[in-house]
C-alpha cells in the first residue's frame, strides 16, 4: 500500500544519541518508550536500542508494556505502577508509586517478586511521599526513582531534589538508584547515581543547550505533492485568507496537515525543502494539506516529495509547542522507515 506520508527514522542517530547519554553520565542509560517511542515507534526503537546496548526500557502503561514482550526479562518497567484493574507481567516491573499501589502488590502475594518504587522529591506528581517510606519495607526494590521537575532550567528545586535524593539512597535499601531524566543527565554527574533515564534526548531532542552539537535528530517528516498551481498576485491561499499573494507565484499542495501532527501553529512560519530550495508555508495548515510557495523550486512536480523541516528546538521556538508535543503528535498516517 502507497502512503504518501513518511517519517525518515535515523538508526545511526537514535543509536548514537543513546551511547552519547550514556558516556555523558557515566552510568547506563535506560530508555522511555512510552507514548509509542515518543511518536517514533516503540517496538522499532526499542529493537534498535536493545542493538546499541540498552537495557533498561520504560512504558507509562500495561498495555504498552505487553506489545514489547520480545525485551529480556526485568528490562520493561510501567512507570505508573498497578492499578486495581491491572494484571502484572511476568517479567516486567511496575513502578509502585503510592502507599495503596504496595499494599495491593503485597495483597497479591507478589512481595518476593521485583519491582520498582517511585519516590516524589518535589515535582507534586507520582511518587511515594518521603513521610511514607516505611511502606516500602518487605518489597524486592529492583530500582528506587524520583523525577527532576526542572532539570531543563537553573532553579532552586533542582538542587533541593538531589539532596533529597541523596537521602534517599542513604535510607533506602534498593539496587539501584535513579534519578536523572534527559534533561538531568546535562546537568552533571551528580545527578547519575546508577541509572540514567533519557527520554527525549534518544529522539533528538534538545533538553538543555548543552545537548547542542551532541544529540542528532531522529526524525524527518516528508509528504507528497498531490497538486501544483499558480496563485496571482491578490489572490488568498487556504482557509480564512489568511496570506495573500504579493506576486504570482508557483504553490504546490502536499499531503499533510495537523491531524499528522503538523500542527497549525506551523501555518504562515514553517518550511519545507526540496533539492536546495526553501518552500515556505502558505497560510493555515489544513487538517490534512499544507500549501506552500514553491517558486524556488522549478522542477517540483506532483508525485515529488518535500521535506518538512521539523528540527525539533527550532519548530518548539516557532510554535509554542514543546519538543515531547511535537515528536509524540506525529500520527500513524507517517509510514515510519528506518534507514
Amino acid at each position: 500500500m502507497h502512503f504518501p506520508l513518511r517519517l525518515r527514522c535515523d538508526t545511526s542517530a537514535l543509536s548514537e544519541n543513546y551511547k552519547r547519554l550514556s558516556a555523558i553520565a557515566g552510568v547506563p542509560a535506560g530508555a522511555a518508550i512510552k507514548a509509542n517511542g515518543y511518536g517514533v515507534g516503540a517496538v522499532e526503537v526499542a529493537h534498535r536500542l536493545l542493538d546499541a546496548g540498552c537495557r533498561d526500557f520504560f512504558v507509562s502503561s500495561w498495555p504498552e508494556a505487553a506489545e514489547l514482550g520480545f525485551l529480556p526479562d526485568e528490562s520493561l518497567s510501567v512507570l505508573h505502577g498497578l492499578g486495581p484493574d491491572d494484571e502484572p507481567i511476568e517479567g516486567v516491573r511496575p513502578v509502585l508509586c503510592s502507599t495503596a499501589q504496595i499494599a495491593d502488590w503485597k495483597a497479591r502475594g507478589l512481595a518476593d517478586r521485583p519491582c520498582d518504587v517511585m519516590v516524589d522529591t518535589g515535582m507534586n506528581r507520582l511518587g511515594l511521599a518521603m513521610t511514607e517510606l516505611s511502606a516500602i519495607e518487605g518489597l524486592r526494590v529492583h530500582t528506587l526513582h524520583s523525577h527532576l521537575a526542572c532539570a531543563d532550567e537553573e532553579h532552586p528545586l533542582n538542587a533541593l531534589q538531589l539532596d533529597r535524593f541523596r537521602t534517599l539512597r542513604n535510607s533506602v535499601k534498593a539496587g539501584r538508584y535513579s534519578l536523572a531524566n534527559s534533561a538531568g543527565i546535562f546537568r552533571g554527574a551528580d545527578y547519575s547515581f546508577d541509572l540514567v533515564r533519557p527520554g527525549l534526548a534518544l529522539y533528538g531532542g534538545i533538553p538543555r543547550l548543552e545537548a547542542r552539537g551532541v544529540i542528532r535528530p531522529v526524525v524527518a517528516p516528508q509528504a507528497q505533492v498531490i497538486q501544483t498551481r499558480t496563485v496571482r498576485a491578490g489572490e488568498s491561499v487556504g482557509y480564512n485568507a489568511t496570506f495573500t499573494a504579493p506576486r504570482d507565484l508557483t504553490a504546490v499542495i502536499v499531503n499533510i496537515g495537523y491531524a499528522d501532527g503538523y500542527w497549525r501553529a506551523f501555518s504562515s512560519l514553517g518550511h519545507a525543502t526540496y533539492e536546495e530550495a526553501t518552500l515556505p508555508v502558505l497560510g493555515r495548515v489544513s487538517m490534512d494539506l499544507v500549501t506552500l510557495d514553491a517558486s524556488a523550486a522549478g522542477r517540483l512536480r506532483e508525485g515529488d516529495w518535500v521535506a518538512l523541516d521539523f528540527d525539533l528546538e527550532r519548530a518548539a521556538g516557532l510554535t509554542g509547542f514543546s519538543q515531547y508535543e511535537l515528536l509524540t503528535g506525529l500520527g500513524r498516517r507517517l509510514a515510519r522507515s528506518w534507514t
